[in-house]
């Protein structure tokens, strides 16, 4: 396919108002960023105005607005809902990032900030292939959109929910659209149909009632540092297998053929370990890379801290020990389900000499999309038209917890049309996305476009 004129004569202003929107720390995990996170979305919603979106507000809520805006072609025509979000991950540990996160560099091809890719980078992919398809002799929009890009996603889309309930009618469509998943490879488009769900937690060890001299006091009390570990290091046996009762109970587990399917993506286990660095990829025992990242559940450490971590040397019993722990769900676990198992789980295993506590955060459900859907077609015509090949479906690691909300709430199959890459290091440090990646996702979403509105 030949790129459109359009893009062509106005990529570098559409990669220049991107780093602007980049420049803006959207950090909605962390209180001090709250103004921030409020000028990014004043920033999309001029944006979207100007592509040529009608009746753009941001909706209240408990937290950081909603950015909602419409196109409407007729009653006639199918609608599409956009859903995105504008707020993103903390960008610590700042030292580790070659450039600053807050200060956008187009390096190698690459667009360095947080956020490149989750997933400002993404919905402005949205917000200019709108305008695209409306100027200098654009095909037009085929189909009525709906935008709904929120502020709240890294750290649980809570109110999000809230709003959705209270306007089913407002948000009524067809189908939703989604661009915060990746493709295989630049020369491997492909579609993800199935996300895992998360259970996250924070647990609290407590020991003595103060720091203790380790001198007077080691020896006859328990560390809550050495206790945690001994808790966190029996969660999974020598086959990395999880040892929490009744985890496993619902797992759906694929059939040979199945999973044969799967492995039809191209994956090389040589370029995965030299990605990351790793001598060696572990897993549960019994599965494939691939699949340990994608239909198995898990559970890893997000953060581990107490005692004294300052310069030099200090000689304590801390009083007390922390750690972030996440799982991983498939389907059919649930979210409730797990963390009720979690927290029973992790108050049993507390030894003798401590206490413990769990605080549960944000969860979410997994989902598997339908791919016989005449939305799962038409994206799949869109990537064909643009890459010049089919894609292949796969199914994401990562969790998008309100694509279940979605289903439930409105009745909707959402369409997962990402354009990133395993290797962007959403994240970490060093975040990035391609420029081609963001060129080729404003160039497929008006083909997604036309093929649906063709196809009902």
């Amino acid at each position: 396919m030949t790129t459109p004129a359009y893009l062509t004569q106005h990529q570098n202003r559409f990669l220049e108002e991107l780093m602007d929107w980049l420049r803006i720390p959207s950090v909605s995990a962390d209180p001090k960023f709250h103004g921030d996170v409020l000028r990014a979305a004043d920033f999309l919603k001029a944006r979207l105005e100007e592509a040529g979106a009608a009746n753009v507000e941001l909706c209240s809520t408990a937290g950081n607005p909603i950015v909602y805006g419409e196109y409407f072609v007729g009653p006639d025509r199918p609608t599409v809902l956009v859903y995105g979000h504008y707020d993103v991950q903390p960008a610590d540990p700042y030292e580790l990032w070659n450039s600053p996160p807050f200060e956008p560099v187009i390096q190698d091809g690459n667009i360095y900030a947080r956020g490149a890719c989750d997933d400002k980078g993404q919905v402005y992919m949205h917000v200019k292939a709108l305008e695209m398809m409306l100027r200098d002799g654009g095909a037009g929009v085929p189909c009525n959109l709906k935008f709904m890009f929120e502020g709240e996603e890294e750290v649980g889309s809570d109110n999000l929910g809230i709003f959705v309930k209270a306007n089913q009618e407002k948000l009524k469509a067809d189908v939703i659209l989604i661009s915060d998943t990746g493709i295989l490879a630049n020369d491997v488009p492909s579609i993800e149909v199935g996300l895992r769900g998360l259970s996250y937690h924070e647990v609290e060890v407590t020991g003595p009632n103060r720091d203790l001299h380790s001198g007077l006091y080691g020896g006859a009390v328990l560390n809550p540092i050495n206790a945690l570990c001994d808790m966190i290091s029996s969660l999974h046996d020598a086959d990395c297998h999880i040892t929490i009762p009744g985890f496993y109970d619902n797992v759906a587990e694929l059939s040979p053929a199945e999973r044969a399917e799967l492995a039809q993506a191209p994956f090389s286990e040589a370029d995965f370990k030299q990605s990351i660095g790793l001598p060696a990829a572990v897993g549960e025992k019994g599965f494939t890379t691939p699949e340990r990242t994608s239909i198995r559940p898990t559970l890893d450490v997000n953060g581990i801290w107490g005692g004294y971590i300052g310069e030099g040397a200090k000689t304590v019993i801390p009083g007390k020990a922390f750690a972030k722990i996440s799982m991983r769900l498939v389907p059919h676990q649930t979210s409730d389900e797990i963390t009720a198992l979690f927290q029973k789980h992790f108050a049993s295993i507390a030894p003798a000499g401590v206490t413990v506590q769990v605080r549960p955060h944000h969860g979410g459900e997994p989902v598997v999309t339908p791919t016989d859907s005449a939305a799962y077609r038409a994206a799949a015509k869109a990537l064909t038209t643009t890459f010049g090949k089919a894609p292949v479906p796969t199914r994401g690691g990562g969790s998008i917890p309100i694509v279940a909300m979605f289903k439930s709430e409105l009745g909707l199959d959402s369409v997962l049309l990402g354009f990133g890459l395993d290797s962007d290091a959403i994240h970490s440090p060093n975040e990035h996305f391609g420029v081609f990646n963001f060129l080729k996702g404003i160039e497929t979403i008006p083909e997604f476009y036309k093929e649906y509105a063709a196809a009902r």
